[in-house]
Parts: structure tokens; sequence; C-alpha cells
């Protein structure tokens, strides 16, 4: 069976789903190749992912990219994001230094919140700046998973089978309402605040989930520099404790953790301002790009 890439495009006429198969160099129109999708929450609902694989791409589908845009893999996701807090332990060590009220202490167990998405934005729009609001916007390069059918108590070893396939997502923070309101909700959740994208590979495509580059680049300067072997919790035990006595619905987006090198990491902190660009990339996937406004 085929590796896909799926895209959700948009032109003059609207939004509408895309595939390749070739690792994103030549994309088809779902629609034209005679698929009824309303949105990507529907291509991931229709549990149609071996019908996709074997499916014909003709010339006729093929997607003229003059004009066209490519937009967030699930602009509007069906539920909050599910996202794992200090899970990557440089990272814990640098964010207890920044704040130890806030991130510091025994974490005997995974932290898991949610983080509410109005609306993502895809690679190349924008971060708002929010002056007067945020002081202390940083950046947070994470492996995102998406799961292809609704879940509950998913046992380690079934958890890969519910997975749709990974995207990249960029967990946008203000550092002074984290700390400000003791839980993360508000300071992770201001909209605009979830880029993720540029598209959804599918698990045979990905490879290995945790054995991926993970690196972020601010104004070209490298950032975050790591690998995603050193998740402390992996997927399938997150989607394993995460699905116990939860019903996690098929489209859910969970946001695995960011490596060290976050802005408040730095000596002295070192936050984005108006005008930076933020490249997030993880390998096998690509390369997430946005510019503070």
């Amino acid at each position: 069976m085929k590796s896909m890439r799926f895209y959700t495009l948009a032109d003059n006429e609207g939004e509408f789903v895309a595939v390749s198969y070739d690792g994103g160099e030549t994309l088809y129109d779902l629609e034209k190749m005679g698929y009824c999708f309303v949105d990507m929450n529907d291509v991931i609902a229709s549990d149609m992912l071996e019908q996709l694989q074997e499916a014909y791409a003709s010339r006729a589908a093929l997607v003229d990219m003059t004009g066209v845009k490519i937009c967030a893999p699930i602009p509007r996701p069906r539920q909050d994001m599910i996202c794992l807090g200090i899970n990557y332990s440089a990272h814990a060590v640098e964010a207890g230094r920044f704040s130890a009220d806030a991130f510091g202490g025994e974490r005997p167990a995974t932290i898991y919140f949610a983080k509410r998405v109005t609306l993502s934005q895809g690679s190349g729009e924008a971060i708002p700046r929010y002056e007067g609001l945020v002081d202390g916007l940083d950046y947070e390069c994470e492996l995102g998973v998406v799961l292809g059918k609704d879940c509950l108590n998913v046992t380690p070893e079934e958890a890969e089978s519910y997975i749709f396939g990974y995207t990249i997502v960029n967990d946008v923070s203000a550092r002074n309402l984290q700390t400000r309101h003791k839980q993360w909700y508000r300071g992770k959740s201001l909209d605009g605040f979830t880029p993720t994208g540029p598209c959804i590979v599918t698990p045979d495509e990905i490879g290995d989930a945790h054995n991926l580059t993970i690196r972020c680049r601010v104004n070209g300067e490298l950032r975050q520099n790591s690998t995603t072997a050193f998740m402390m919790q992996p997927v399938a035990g997150a989607i394993a404790e995460l699905s116990t006595g939860m019903t996690l619905q098929a489209g859910t987006i969970i946001a695995t953790g960011t490596p060290a090198g976050v802005g408040m990491g730095m000596q002295p902190p070192c936050f984005l301002e108006k005008g930076d660009e933020v490249a997030c990339e993880i390998e096998n996937i690509g390369c997430l790009i946005n510019r503070v406004e």
C-alpha cells in the first residue's frame, strides 16, 4: 500500500482536502478523485484510509498550486487539543529554572492539559503578538498525533492501530499568563496560538515515531535540536492512559511535548517579538513556518 500525506488547501472557492503519494511533491484533490469529504475531520471519521491508499489518482485530479494556500491540516478540530506537559527531561530542567513555582517539583505522573483551538493556522500564517496582554511569547515545537477512530480503554499494544497520522504542532505560549493563573489553559489557548502542519503523514511513512529529529529555529538561529527518542511518556502510553475512562474522538490531536531550547529556557530568557520567524521542523513530516505579527 502507498504511504500518504494529507493536506487541507484553500483557493478562491474555499477549502478542500488533497492527498499526496510521493512525499508532498504532487497533490491530488480527493473530490476530483471521486470522494466527497466535507473536510479533514470527515476524511478521518470515514475510516477509509486503506481504500484511499489504493485509490487511483488521475491527472484530472492533480492540484495546480497556483493561487492555492496550504492550511492547517485540521483547521477546526472537533475537540480541544490534548497536550503533554514537561515530557522531555531537559525541558523540565529549563522550565523549573524559569519558574520553580509553576514548573518545578516532583512529577510522579504524566502532566496533561487541554489547549482550546478555535482555528488552527497553517504554515505561512501569522502568530499574533497581543501587545499589552502577553509578556513572554514563546514557541514549542512538538510532534502531534492525530487519532483515526474513537478510542476508549485502549491498551498500549493496541494504540498504534488508532493513529491516523502525525503532524507538527507549535504550542505557542504566553508565559506570563501561564504562570499567573497557576495552570496552563489560558496561557496556551489564545486565538492563533496553535499553528499546525504542513500536513498529516500516515504512520507507514513516518517510520519510528520515537526516533525523529525535532528542531526549531527563530530567525534562522537553531534553538531546539533534539529527538523524539527523549520523550518520557511515549505515544502509545499517552493514548492508553488518556483513553482510560475517557473517550477520545477520531480527529483528536495529541501534542506530545517539547524538548529543551524554548525561549524561557535561555539565560536570560529570549521571547518572541514582532517580525520574528519561527520554523518548526520534524523529520519525515516537514517544516511549519510562522511569523509573529
